[in-house]
């Protein structure tokens, strides 16, 4: 792709919105391309945060692993969408896995130029607290889900969420096509791979989605958002 072709990427970027398209590309000349083969790492939990990405092709699955010892699936990115914000902050860690699912490229900044971009561009810095912000809120919800509600609508949420991240419209609905086995949808909602295949199962029976191997088709999503509201 040539530098133009990227500012599509960064349009649909939060950090970047509110920049006019002579900025934008100053911003993709200062970043640097990063390609990932399928199941390869952006960077792993603890792993020093340098560099700022913005997703421009395949996508990105974010993993934590617990005291406990457990791997858990928090996020799902899709081209257009930002990782790896802690390296705005400074001297920070990632408190999670970045590995891509499919081949993956990635536009890249250091910290260090992010702090200068920041300088020149003031939009961006109050983008970056607007980003941070939502995933304040995104975690507290799904702390709250975890901590409140029953199974049904947690799982509810998870597809929901997935949809909004990494869905694609299709005919019949919106298609989240990617390696996500039941035990990982039970793993991002907190329960178990039985109860993730019963309640799939039932949702199926009644045209809510379809499900096949690594794939969830959403067919009714104001269904799916009566079960979790409830």
């Amino acid at each position: 792709m040539e530098y133009e072709a990227y500012i599509q990427y960064l349009r649909g970027s939060i950090l970047f919105q509110g920049l006019d398209d002579e900025s934008l590309l100053e911003v993709v000349r200062a970043g640097k391309l990063r390609r990932v083969k399928n199941e390869d790492y952006f960077f792993h939990q603890g792993d020093p945060a340098r560099i700022l990405y913005v997703l421009v092709e395949g996508r990105v699955k974010f993993t934590q692993v617990t005291a406990e010892g457990d791997q858990v699936i928090v996020r799902m990115s899709g081209p257009g969408e930002m990782f790896g914000a802690v390296a705005a902050l400074g001297d920070e860690v990632h408190p999670a896995s970045g590995e891509a699912t499919g081949d993956c490229a990635a536009l890249g900044w250091r910290s260090e130029v992010i702090s200068g971009l920041l300088e020149r561009f003031p939009r961006m810095a109050i983008n970056v607290v607007r980003f941070l912000a939502g995933r304040v809120k995104e975690f507290q919800d799904r702390y709250r889900e975890l901590a409140t509600e029953r199974v049904e609508r947690r799982l509810a949420h998870g597809i929901l969420r997935l949809a909004s991240q990494i869905g694609k419209p299709v005919a019949g609905g919106t298609l989240i096509d990617l390696t996500l086995s039941r035990q990982d949808i039970a793993e991002m909602t907190g329960t178990t791979i039985y109860t993730v295949s019963r309640t799939l199962s039932k949702w199926e029976a009644e045209g809510i989605i379809e499900s096949g191997r690594e794939r969830v088709l959403v067919r009714k999503s104001d269904a799916l958002r009566a079960i979790a509201d409830d």
